[in-house]
């Protein structure tokens, strides 16, 4: 299992998925001038020299569904004896990943409309980046399970 590099690429697309909770989607200042982030938990700000926690409904079922994507490559890797489920697991992994980055530049827009801003380049954080990269890792982990696939189809060959 952990001599497999897709084990590896899974385990990188897991951790790059739980970045999200370090790293800010969104970066912008207010209308007082005062910077926030834009996290999956919150939005997060300094007023009066004290740190401030804005959150809300969406922010928690954000925090849940990036949780829940980000333990799926983790199971993922558990399921080694069974390709074709790794395969089918890995594609969801992926296809959620898109719809997720959907959710947040619509969450990430959304916010910013209420602050007479728009989603430019200058607001785009750090965690904006983090899915296209956890996207590629499963794509990286989606080949080496097809290689071992296709590795135990020809050994199955030359038994037969």
């Amino acid at each position: 299992m952990i001599q497999r590099i897709q084990t590896v690429y899974l385990l990188v697309a897991g951790l790059v998925i739980f970045g999200l909770f370090l790293f800010p989607y969104v970066n912008y200042s207010d209308l007082v001038g005062l910077g926030k982030n834009v996290k999956v938990t919150g939005v997060y700000g300094v007023a009066a020299g004290q740190p401030v926690h804005e959150g809300g409904f969406g922010y928690i079922l954000q925090t849940i569904v990036t949780v829940l994507l980000g333990l799926l490559p983790i199971f993922t890797i558990f399921k080694f004896k069974q390709r074709k489920v790794q395969l089918l697991l890995i594609w969801v992994e992926i296809v959620a990943i898109i719809f997720f980055a959907i959710w947040l530049y619509s969450s990430a827009s959304t916010h910013l409309t209420t602050v007479n801003q728009f989603l430019g380049a200058g607001n785009i954080g750090v965690g904006f980046f983090l899915l296209p990269i956890s996207i590629i890792f499963c794509a990286l982990a989606l080949g080496g399970v097809r290689r071992d696939e296709k590795l135990i189809r020809s050994a199955d060959r030359l038994r037969a």
